[in-house]
């Protein structure tokens, strides 16, 4: 059991963070924030993929006024990404943005970050602080001789703390890299210093296979040390899949409960069906019932199908030209090849 660290709680729309509140997984559209329509279509791909909290990017007026109709069209809290111009930053939180991410060091100045914080503190709206690698200051840089994880670290606190001057502390941290050990530790040194909730993830991770490897492998490791309160998978994909992924491995990790969870075995000589096909068949007819909460094993024979998957709640293990139903461990019946996703679904189906 993994034992998280305790944050403040932060509130965004109707999703709180922090605290004794799950991990919340978050993704980011990659439509043109202006065109509504198709933010909108995508948003509500991620919201059937698991996507809890959406981000996008608000880089001129028009973008902060197309949240105001996206809004009403989605049901989970939209945030706003900004650089450079803070007048986007107001302008996304006066059409409605749930939570608005920035990097106040390139906001534009003091007073700049000064209306920033001065609407947000109008409308209670959670700041992200948002700080990596190329946003260090020339003085971090030099004082520690180039990008470290101290570094990082201590930009963030820099970061927040102007915030926290201005007398607003509604505040979420997020520190990336995609050097995966240094991104570690500088969220483990953050995470030492303060209770503010932390968005977690490896930024520029790649692309679907070699950006899952990698945030799996730090995203995995910051979460199994109870740090983390928000994750986003960044992928160079559809960023469905990001969810995908991120809602994976918080059930892998134990901290998500709900939905079917699939365990599969490695092929081997003894291998007599096409199993790859018929596991990748069964993950697609899981998503069609999010709504149960059970485990399914697929297993490649039956020497030790039934046995080794005795925790899952269903399976199907192979033979040849055919495959058995297990429940519990328990062998139900014996199939043709050809019926067993069809005899599982049917089981799934009528799962109470």
């Amino acid at each position: 059991m993994i034992e998280r660290r305790k944050t403040r709680t932060v509130r965004i729309g109707n999703v709180v963070i922090g605290g004794d509140n799950p991990v919340a997984v978050q993704s980011m559209t990659n439509t043109k924030t202006e065109d509504a329509a198709a933010t909108v279509r995508q948003i509500r791909q991620l919201e059937e993929a698991g996507c809890e909290i959406v981000r996008a990017t608000v880089p001129t007026l028009e973008a902060a006024e197309a949240i105001s109709v996206i809004k009403k069209e989605i049901s989970i809290p939209l945030v706003a990404d900004i650089h450079f111009d803070h007048r986007m930053a107001v302008a996304a939180m006066e059409h409605g943005a749930d939570k608005i991410r920035i990097n106040p060091g390139n906001l534009g100045g003091d007073e700049a970050l000064r209306a920033v914080v001065s609407c947000a503190k109008e409308r209670n709206i959670p700041i992200r602080v948002g700080v990596n690698g190329g946003s260090l200051d020339r003085d971090l840089l030099e004082k520690y001789g180039g990008i470290t994880a101290e570094g990082l670290c201590e930009s963030a606190m820099r970061e927040v703390q102007k915030i926290t001057d201005l007398g607003y502390e509604n505040l979420v941290i997020s520190i990336k890299s995609s050097n995966v050990p240094l991104c570690i530790e500088a969220y483990e040194l953050a995470s030492a210093k303060t209770d503010i909730p932390l968005h977690v993830g490896i930024t520029e991770a790649g692309t679907l296979f070699r950006g899952t490897v990698r945030s799996c492998a730090g995203i995995g490791a910051l979460l199994s040390r109870g740090i983390g309160d928000t994750v986003r998978v960044s992928l160079t994909g559809d960023p469905v899949e990001e969810v995908r992924v991120a809602n994976e491995l918080l059930r892998g990790l134990g901290l998500k409960k709900g939905g079917i969870e699939i365990v599969s075995c490695p092929t081997c000589g003894r291998t007599s069906i096409d199993l790859i096909g018929l596991a990748e068949q069964v993950e697609r007819m899981a998503e069609r019932y999010p709504e149960k909460n059970l485990k399914l094993a697929v297993m490649g024979c039956a020497v030790n199908g039934p046995g080794e998957a005795r925790d899952a709640d269903l399976g199907i293990a192979g033979g040849k030209g055919e495959g058995l139903l297990f429940r519990r461990g328990q062998i139900v019946r014996k199939l043709p090849e050809d019926e067993l996703l069809a005899a599982l679904e049917e089981e799934v189906r009528n799962w109470e």
